[in-house]
């Protein structure tokens, strides 16, 4: 199934499943009262979900506002310097365990939604990212074991303020301006993608390919990523982890290519989708 999170016409939230570019089974309708938001409805298991796909009213996508695929999620994770073509390019060395820090949900946006650009910066940096979605709660969970703890997967675009993630050691300033979270447009459960190490993460500005690579490029892996993280948190369904981003990123090319209004910005991922967002100003 590929689960979208919604805004209607009458301004309820609401969660569906995507049949086609163009129709949406709307799952809340049916499953509302019992599980209140995506993010309760992937803890029930999908049993649920799948039995009311045949039954949910439909509704164009024309009727709907996408909102982050997640809009609510308990953690947003983000694993940086993960793909060694990205390393190499910020000349960090090898560690040994992955780089973490953390998003917030209020930077989060859809696919559609314009990417932010604030008026204390013009260094705004594409990340385009693999996100995997909880499923089933865990703490201490093996990596051979972390695939039955993930629901599914989506694109994401880890949008940066790269000054404002100079200011100090710390990457949170430049990575949690509103509107720089780019999560969509669909969660597209583990089942239909298993085998997600195998497919092609792509990002392109204005239709130029800037990033490109397998996600068996990832220096630490789907399973070590939540191993690693579920030791010091417990993962709880609905928690989002950004697996990083290949090289190719705009602040390390000559000359830097900095996102301005006007661009468009693609993350693909085959087989899970392209998240699209153009860019824009902040009104002040």
């Amino acid at each position: 199934m590929r689960l979208l999170s919604f805004v209607g016409r009458n301004g309820q939230s609401g969660y569906g499943a995507q049949l086609n570019d163009q129709r949406i089974a709307n799952l809340s309708a049916i499953l509302g009262h019992r599980y209140p938001d995506l993010k309760s409805l992937l803890a029930s298991g999908l049993d649920d979900a799948k039995a009311a796909v045949a039954i949910a009213p439909v509704l164009s996508r024309h009727e709907v506002h996408l909102l982050a695929v997640i809009p609510n999620p308990e953690k947003i994770i983000c694993v940086g310097l993960n793909y060694v073509t990205h390393r190499t390019e910020t000349g960090r060395p090898v560690e040994e365990h992955p780089s973490i820090f953390t998003r917030f949900a209020a930077s989060q946006i859809a696919d559609g939604d314009p990417i932010i650009r604030p008026h204390v910066s013009t260094t705004l940096d594409y990340e385009g990212e693999l996100a995997i979605v909880i499923g089933r709660p865990g703490r201490y969970i093996p990596a051979e074991r972390a695939h039955e703890h993930v629901a599914g997967y989506a694109c994401y675009n880890d949008a940066t303020l790269r000054d404002w993630q100079r200011h100090s050691h710390q990457f949170t300033p430049g990575k949690n301006f509103v509107g720089t979270g780019a999560f969509g447009p669909a969660l597209v459960t583990s089942d239909e993608v298993p085998n997600i190490e195998a497919q092609t993460l792509t990002t392109r500005l204005n239709g130029e390919v800037m990033q490109q690579a397998k996600i068996s490029d990832m220096i630490f892996s789907i399973g070590e990523i939540i191993a690693y993280v579920s030791s010091f948190t417990p993962l709880e369904p609905g928690d989002v982890i950004a697996t990083g981003t290949p090289g190719g990123v705009g602040a390390k090319r000559q000359p830097p290519v900095w996102m301005k209004p006007g661009d468009l910005v693609e993350v693909e991922i085959t087989q899970v989708g392209i998240l699209r967002n153009p860019i824009a100003d902040e009104i002040a």
